[in-house]
């Protein structure tokens, strides 16, 4: 499965991914591990996490990212009020990066820009659902220069095409599962819009109701000949 042979991407599922940068950076996306049930019981104990993206604040992405904060310290990169949230939790605010979309931000040497995501974020805290911000997906460059483009819970929509012509991602990690975000008909008119080299589906499977399948996207983007789909398996790495 080759992506970047210096870039490490696992899926712990879901919408989870714990990347291995090639400067050797471990950057987790969406903290959502202990009560995951797609994420496999080897991979629920995670040794080491340097930067931890948060697209959102619904339980299934932020999950876990207090807990993982405090026993690794990463730097925390959210919109802005999700961020103010985790601090309200016990987050070190010189270990938080509060942002917005259309912001890129240097972290350890890696670019982070957030981008639209047609979601909403509510944060359920105390049985009170709070106000999280918006939901947003984010364009990352590592040290390299390449390019990922993990979309967070979307639906599709048209700017995505602006996505593609500003950065260039090269990979796209998209939600395919349907119900509370694109399901494979969406999903193909976003790798349309995006255009990426390579394509990893998530956030799908881990419910009865997340119907959406890999198989299902490949059928609907058979004549993008240039874009492959990757579908890995929560356990499995794409690098």
């Amino acid at each position: 499965m080759p992506i970047n042979r210096d870039t490490s991407f696992t899926y712990l599922g879901h919408s989870t991914f714990k990347i291995k940068s090639p400067g050797g950076k471990i950057i987790l996306i969406d903290p959502w591990v202990q009560n995951n049930p797609a994420c496999p019981d080897n991979l629920k104990k995670l040794d080491k996490v340097d930067i931890m993206l948060i697209t959102h604040g619904h339980f299934d992405h932020i999950g876990d990212a207090v807990d993982i904060w405090k026993q690794h310290k990463p730097m925390v990169v959210g919109i802005f009020e999700t961020v103010h949230w985790m601090q309200t939790k016990g987050v070190a605010e010189d270990r938080c990066i509060p942002m917005n979309k259309g912001g890129t931000v240097n972290v350890d040497g890696i670019k982070v820009t957030m981008v639209n995501a047609v979601h909403s974020c509510g944060i359920l805290d105390d049985g009170k659902i709070i106000y999280g911000g918006e939901a947003a997906g984010y364009v990352i460059e590592f040290e390299n220069g390449f390019k990922a483009y993990h979309a967070g819970d979307t639906a599709v929509f048209s700017d995505m095409k602006l996505i593609s012509e500003i950065y260039k991602p090269e990979l796209a990690m998209l939600p395919i599962g349907d119900h509370f975000t694109m399901s494979p008909v969406e999903a193909a008119h976003a790798c349309r819009f995006l255009r990426p080299k390579y394509v990893i589906p998530m956030h799908y499977g881990t419910f009865p109701v997340l119907t959406g399948t890999p198989q299902k996207l490949r059928e609907l983007t058979g004549d993008l000949k240039e874009m492959e789909i990757i579908a890995i398996k929560p356990g499995e790495t794409a690098n």
